[in-house]
């Protein structure tokens, strides 16, 4: 049986938060953060995507500061998640994040090591000022490790969820985006709606849904590997999947210039003009026609609609 809409309380670090809040204060709201974890062992299956994700304060606070929306949830190595999310893992360097990681995860952290860590991607976060605290479920047990789910259309889950969306609009002068159709159902009874997604959470995404592998040479080698738009997002593209190639570093530069492309036939195919313009491509050109690598899931393939706009809109013919 359903029990109605849900949301997750989550167990949150005070320097996290403390970090992300003066961040959204400064820049305005913040498009996700990454809510990591640093055993990076944990399979995340309480949520859906675009369900509540409320941050919850330990002790000695006991209190809920801010809520956002699960958009996805994987395990990448400590480096990809700074290079995907910066300051929005919550600290303000990668040494600091690498030395917070070092005092949380068990066993350490050695110099040059780069562990996987959990990655819980929260979109579009609200983080509220100290005088907007929501205190914590009163039911909320000291055994709960990592966190709970509560149903949040009665009782203590209902109160919270009420109390975190009525304040939000103005705690920390943040403003909740209001601006998709389905923002009154986002912000009022939650139902399900697909997160936005952001920069950093379309990169692991990408990255995740090509098997960490170039979708083009089937290159593994994680440090080359990028996240392509095939429709730029300074050209009214999203940070949607269906909007992304996993590509080879060099490989993704070519595309975004308009020298190599993949038509709707899911091919690779590379233009005249890069030997015509540089003297060289011998080895691209023998990538020429080959079927690209795509994503086993049809939600998570690119879209050939797409494909077609920047075959005939970027492609140099």
């Amino acid at each position: 049986m359903d029990e109605g809409p849900v949301g997750y309380f989550g167990n949150t670090d005070f320097d996290w938060y403390r970090h992300l809040l003066a961040l959204s204060a400064e820049k305005g709201p913040l498009e996700e953060v990454n809510f990591w974890q640093p055993g990076g062992a944990h399979d995340f299956r309480a949520l859906r995507p675009g369900e509540p994700f409320l941050f919850k304060l330990k002790k000695p606070h006991y209190a809920v500061c801010g809520f956002g929306f699960f958009a996805r949830a994987s395990r990448v190595p400590v480096s990809l998640a700074w290079e995907a999310f910066g300051e929005l893992n919550g600290t303000a360097t990668a040494e600091a994040f690498r030395e917070r990681l070092r005092r949380l995860r068990p066993g350490g952290l050695a110099p040059g090591e780069d562990p996987d860590v959990g990655c819980l991607m929260i979109s579009e976060p609200v983080f509220l000022g100290e005088r907007d605290w929501v205190p914590q479920p009163r039911d909320w047990s000291r055994n709960i490790v990592s966190g709970k789910r509560y149903a949040l259309a009665s009782g203590e889950g209902r109160r919270v969820w009420e109390a975190c969306r009525g304040l939000s609009t103005r705690s920390a002068g943040v403003e909740l985006d209001r601006g998709t159709a389905a923002a009154e159902e986002r912000f009022g009874a939650p139902h399900l709606v697909r997160p936005r997604l952001g920069q950093g959470t379309f990169r692991v995404a990408v990255t995740d849904a090509y098997g960490r592998s170039c979708a083009v040479t089937g290159e593994h080698s994680l440090p080359v590997l990028e996240a392509a738009h095939i429709r730029p997002y300074a050209m009214k593209g999203t940070h949607e999947l269906a909007n992304g190639l996993c590509l080879r570093s060099d490989i993704h530069r070519l595309f975004d210039r308009g020298y190599v492309t993949v038509d709707p036939g899911m091919r690779f195919r590379v233009s005249p003009r890069l030997r015509k313009d540089w003297g060289n491509g011998r080895s691209y050109e023998a990538l020429d026609g080959r079927e690209i690598r795509a994503p086993e899931r049809a939600e998570e393939r690119p879209d050939r609609e797409l494909l077609a706009w920047h075959e005939g809109t970027v492609f140099r013919r």
